[in-house]
């Protein structure tokens, strides 16, 4: 039954064929799609990348065909040929950008069949992801697949047409290379030649992009491939894709700028445009306002409530007054009842030293005049559900964070100078923004605001109206970027009673901190910049250390000693010796910009070939066991626990 398929070949694609085709013969190729058996017709909607276009099999015109469309299947790959045909104005399909023809065929091969799929790729929905990953090859033909690696290839290329015009030459760097701390676990692939040595594999491209800068490239970019052995999140994957540059002589702005103008070509590919420039916020005014940095803006933010509250009413609620006080919004959820509130409470975070009213009845009943004031100065509407984030005292914070009483405790003024939040006052302002955060997610429908967003995406993926060109969608209100800058150089690790590094140790202290790297770490703040946008970090980078003065004493005061520092970054400290400009860059990630621009729900919607959450290639079967030979060439023996 099988066809081969010759000297054949295709003249269009399916989904290309309009009106003015009308008359043309044709040669189309796909799979099928669907399958109508009218009698003396049979229909086929034919399907490859661009769509589908519907084949007629008539027994009277092409009885072999016809003979052929009666075994063909869903899946089954087949050839058509013939002539394209205006459809009568009563079987026009609207909803089809080729729904004004079809294609009369004269000739139709079977090239392949194929087994009862389990799933349908013409189906919309399908609920089992397992199974859509298993079977990937199937999932990858439905048209909201193919759209969305469309959208990723033309992102992508609009990236590097917008980074080529500025100046910047793509250029690899390598895969295998030696283990550095980047901030989690690294892969490890073992060295044959060398029996007990290990090669990793890049977390980020950092160290080999700086060492470029060195060597004079100026500005260097790359679609970067990157590994990182982490838990696995909606937004994360163990295997991603970077938008990675460097540039020499920058200040952060000129940072910035590049980063606007790529990002702005890659949402005109998507069909949208992104206003520039960007709103900037310093990391300790975004806590405030929205708890969080990576807020998402689309939201209400954060209120100080404070002034709300009496001393003796703070006292009352077991609220430590010297921590803050503040009130967050839901827009129009209603009132909750008593059973819908309690299914909250695991939504928030009680390991960072804070507590949560959310019963305002109650509240207004001891404390009638402190509630009208939270609900005036939140702006809240009576349908708003309004939530009150608070620090609470010392006892109740280590019986609930710690197993030990005597556990190392922070007083809320101990960790940053005067103006800067302490480390306590980001707990208790990031206890508030993750509740808002899970809270916005699960009253979606009831808030609508990531309606906008929803719209846009919509709209950009809509084809263009008939006979005109289509505008793009603005994405003001839709997609929020913002720069968050001025973050702490290091972060207190209350369990171990140390300062650790909150960014990769090249990253650069503020000149005018630099005195108090050893001193007093708590004021240093880090010359470091993320970009998020509707509460994703879509990147993060600095402005580099590129004297190996400075870059030793970072190391002191990380407490890595001069002999581990040559252990692990001997070759990078060595290039500093040469003549290293300064410079600074920043990492973008790429599949969450096209998650963005798709509506996805999580990244595996933007990746061809994901891992699930625990970290499996259900396709693939990875990873499994090796061989003892292969282990023995490697020089390596495995050892299972019990």
């Amino acid at each position: 039954m099988l066809d081969f398929l010759g000297n054949l070949e295709r003249t269009h694609l399916c989904g290309e064929l309009r009106a003015a085709n009308a008359g043309q013969p044709v040669v189309v190729m796909g799979w099928v799609n669907r399958r109508r058996d009218h009698g003396n017709l049979i229909f086929l909607d034919l399907r490859d990348r661009t769509g589908i276009a519907q084949i007629v099999l008539d027994k009277e015109l092409t009885p072999d065909g016809h003979l052929k469309g009666e075994q063909v299947r869903p899946e089954y790959v087949v050839a058509a040929v013939g002539t394209v045909s205006l459809r009568d104005k009563d079987a026009i399909n609207p909803k089809m950008p080729t729904g004004e023809i079809e294609i009369e065929a004269t000739q139709l091969l079977v090239l392949n069949d194929s087994r009862l799929a389990p799933f349908s790729p013409s189906e919309e929905a399908i609920q089992n992801e397992e199974t859509r990953l298993k079977y990937r090859y199937v999932d990858l033909r439905r048209p909201e697949m193919q759209r969305n690696f469309r959208l990723r290839h033309d992102v992508t290329l609009a990236i590097r047409e917008s980074l080529s015009k500025q100046g910047f030459l793509e250029i690899e760097t390598p895969i295998l290379t030696k283990s550095t701390p980047e901030g989690a676990r690294d892969f490890l692939v073992p060295s044959r030649v060398h029996p007990g040595e290990f090669y990793a594999l890049p977390q980020s491209p950092q160290i080999f992009k700086q060492i470029l800068m060195i060597s004079g490239f100026d500005r260097y970019f790359q679609i970067a491939r990157c590994f990182r052995d982490e838990d696995q999140r909606a937004d994360r994957q163990l295997e991603f894709t970077q938008v990675d540059l460097e540039m020499s002589f920058p200040h952060r702005e000129h940072v910035f700028a590049v980063v606007e103008q790529f990002l702005a070509a890659a949402f005109r590919a998507a069909k949208m445009n992104l206003p520039t420039p960007f709103p900037r916020i310093t990391y300790d005014e975004s806590m405030r306002q929205y708890g969080s940095d990576k807020p998402d803006l689309r939201l209400p933010g954060l209120t100080d409530v404070r002034s709300a509250f009496s001393d003796e009413a703070l006292a009352a609620l077991q609220i430590d007054p010297a921590l803050p006080v503040v009130a967050l919004r839901i827009p129009s959820v209603g009132e909750l009842s008593r059973k819908e509130r309690e299914e909250n409470h695991p939504l928030f975070d009680k390991k960072k030293g804070a507590k949560f009213i959310d019963d305002f009845k109650r509240l207004a009943r001891s404390f009638p005049d402190a509630a009208a004031k939270v609900r005036e100065l939140a702006g809240a509407a009576e349908a708003d559900f309004v939530v009150i984030v608070a620090g609470i005292g010392r006892e109740q914070w280590v019986l609930e964070k710690f197993d030990d009483p005597s556990a190392h405790y922070l007083k809320a003024s101990e960790t940053k100078y005067s103006g800067r939040l302490s480390e306590r006052e980001v707990n208790v302002y990031a206890a508030a923004g993750s509740f808002r955060s899970e809270l916005a997610k699960k009253y979606a429908d009831r808030h609508g605001a990531f309606a906008s967003t929803e719209y846009a995406v919509k709209e950009a993926a809509a084809p263009p109206p008939k006979g005109g060109e289509k505008h793009r969608v603005s994405a003001e209100g839709a997609f929020c970027p913002i720069w968050i800058t001025d973050f702490p150089m290091f972060e207190y690790h209350v369990e171990s009673g140390k300062w650790m590094p909150a960014h990769h140790p090249f990253t650069a202290p503020y000149e005018a901190d630099m005195a108090n790297l050893i001193s007093d770490p708590a004021s240093v703040r880090a010359n470091c910049y993320d970009l998020a946008m509707n509460g994703l970090e879509l990147g993060s980078g600095s402005i580099r250390i590129h004297r190996k003065d400075v870059q030793q004493q970072i190391f002191q005061s990380l407490g890595i000693s001069d002999e581990e520092a040559r252990a692990r970054f001997g070759f990078f400290l060595d290039a500093l010796e040469y003549g290293t400009p300064p410079h600074g860059g920043i990492a973008l990630g790429l599949d969450r910009i096209v998650m963005l621009l798709a509506g996805a729900p999580n990244m595996r919607e933007v990746v061809a070939f994901p891992k699930t959450a625990k970290a499996i290639d259900l396709m693939a079967d990875a990873p499994t066991t090796v061989t003892e030979q292969q282990l023995r060439e490697l020089h390596i023996r495995v050892a299972l626990k019990s």
